[in-house]
């Protein structure tokens, strides 16, 4: 068994600051250590949500009211990144603090009939938590596998409670289901093998296919009961929020549908800001607001190709699928009344950092595995520096063979491969779509100056460059060197026996899979 670690030593700076900051922090701490109760903690994950779409973030017609109070009140990151340019590795990733190649969520994604998932030897968020009393509970798409007989479900992995659909919603046939009132039909294509898609609550199908104009109202209530029902008997809990919004194809009930001026894609977030509130207004209503971190991001960059149906990036180039800064690059807000004070913060941080804050401010014991993700508490307590340095880039199907594709130390960022990807298409940068190329020497962009990656920096005559360059070159040797490759979940194979259906025993199937 491998030392615990809070991420290779030799790649993350553990920055020094002066003793005062030191003993402030203490003090800070020790106050919630002795409070009444342990912090309470609610992650909220929107999915295939770009970096330029939410109003906070810039979008002049996104209806985000909520989104936007809670980025008002709360610390807005603007260089907050994912692990993973597509769904089911950063989820991976975002609960156990380990890169996707560590646990084998890769290549690509999980599907219905995936023989793999998440293993259930890796600690998640919740299992950290559990020893502590925690509730736990997740509400919204799950996306880490389903399995035999739903081996891979949350309840398997630390969560008490789960209502959702334990995968992407379009992983099933969605021509004929309505996605927006009274009858409007889903739009665009969807998975046509496949089982339709189910509701699943804990290990129990109670609908399928699920009802998309229902969904989020069934989430919601969920989510609002669970902060209701913890906070009554005074137990701290943990709230996982995945949602399906605003992954293709989009939908919306009656309290969204129709209500912004983005059209479906702007309804369906609308709907997943709609829901936000709900969640905040519990908080306060149940007197759990001044004890409760919230923390906001998406799973990864935009489908670009879905056009005004997918997300928008911003100024980042191109969306999911690459190692552009817009496929990796997301939104995120840290909100925690009376103890995260306004503002923005430009410091270094990634999904793979929220295990190890919620396990130091929970007052946890960290994983005894190799860890990825550092403490953020710096950050959001005092608007102190990342213990991050750098940031690295594993494309949807990393291997050994070519390793990072790219790394981010400070404000540089080079790349030695590029790809685009179809999830990327329809922009008129051809560099989204083009096949994969090596550079030698690496493209090397100055983030701060250029954080659209348009301006490759020359190393000619530039020895600070170079020397930055040879820098980076050290880092990421030593990385790779520490990276062990898990066993490929996804190269297990599928099984579509496996996928789940309310009528195990019917045929012919995936027809008779309805309830």
């Amino acid at each position: 068994m491998k030392r615990v670690t809070r991420g290779v030593s030799s790649i993350i700076s553990l920055k020094l600051h002066s003793r005062m900051d030191r003993i402030l922090l203490a003090i800070i701490l020790t106050a919630w250590t002795c409070s009444a109760s342990p912090p309470n903690f609610v992650l909220l994950f929107a999915d295939d949500l770009g970096f330029g779409d939410l109003g906070s973030y810039g979008h002049p017609s996104s209806l985000t009211p909520n989104l936007d109070r809670l980025a008002a009140g709360g610390l807005r990151f603007t260089d907050f990144y994912c692990s993973s340019p597509v769904c089911s590795p950063s989820r991976a990733s975002l609960l156990t603090g380990r890169y996707q190649t560590r646990s084998g969520i890769y290549p690509g994604v999980l599907y219905p009939s995936s023989i793999g998932g998440l293993p259930l030897s890796e600690t998640t968020i919740a299992e950290v938590l559990k020893p502590l009393g925690y509730a736990t509970a997740v509400v919204g798409k799950w996306h880490l596998g389903f399995g035999s007989k739903g081996m891979y479900l949350p309840t398997n992995q630390g969560f008490d409670q789960y209502l959702g659909i334990p995968y992407s919603h379009d992983m099933g046939p969605c021509q004929n289901l309505t996605c927006f009132p009274p009858d409007i039909k889903c739009f665009g294509t969807c998975e046509v093998g496949p089982v339709t898609v189910p509701l699943i609550h804990n290990e129990v199908i109670i609908q399928q296919p699920a009802n998309f104009l229902d969904l989020e109202r069934a989430y919601s209530d969920f989510a609002t009961n669970f902060i209701t029902t913890s906070a009554k008997k005074k137990q701290p809990f943990f709230l996982y929020y995945p949602s399906q919004h605003t992954h293709h194809p989009q939908y919306a009930g009656p309290d969204a549908a129709g209500k912004s001026l983005r059209g479906p894609f702007g309804d369906a977030l609308l709907e997943l800001d709609n829901t936000i509130g709900k969640i905040m207004t519990t908080l306060e209503k149940t007197g759990v607001i001044n004890n409760t971190l919230v923390l906001f991001t998406s799973d990864n960059g935009p489908s670009l190709t879905r056009r005004s149906h997918g997300g928008n990036a911003g100024l980042l180039k191109c969306g999911k699928g690459t190692t552009y800064e817009g496929g990796m690059r997301v939104p995120a807000i840290a909100f925690w009344s009376g103890t995260i004070s306004p503002g923005v913060t430009h410091e270094l941080a990634n999904t793979l950092d929220v295990l190890p804050t919620i396990t130091h401010l929970a007052g946890a014991k960290l994983p005894k595995v190799m860890l990825d993700g550092v403490d953020m508490t710096e950050i959001l307590v005092k608007r102190g520096k990342s213990q991050r340095e750098a940031m690295m880039f594993y494309p949807t199907d990393p291997s050994e063979k070519y390793g990072l594709f790219a790394l981010r130390l400070g404000k540089y960022k080079a790349h030695f491969y590029t790809r685009g990807s179809a999830l990327s298409g329809t922009t008129p940068d051809q560099d989204c779509t083009q096949d994969l190329k090596a550079h030698d020497p690496p493209l090397i962009f100055d983030l701060e100056a250029d954080p659209s990656e348009h301006y490759p920096l020359s190393l000619e005559g530039q020895p600070e460059l170079q020397a930055v360059l040879e820098r980076i070159k050290k880092v990421k040797e030593q990385f790779e060197a520490s990276m062990v490759f898990g066993e490929s979940q996804m190269s297990k194979g599928r099984d579509p026996s496996l996928e789940p259906c309310c009528n195990p025993d019917c045929s012919p199937k995936p027809d008779c899979c309805h309830c």
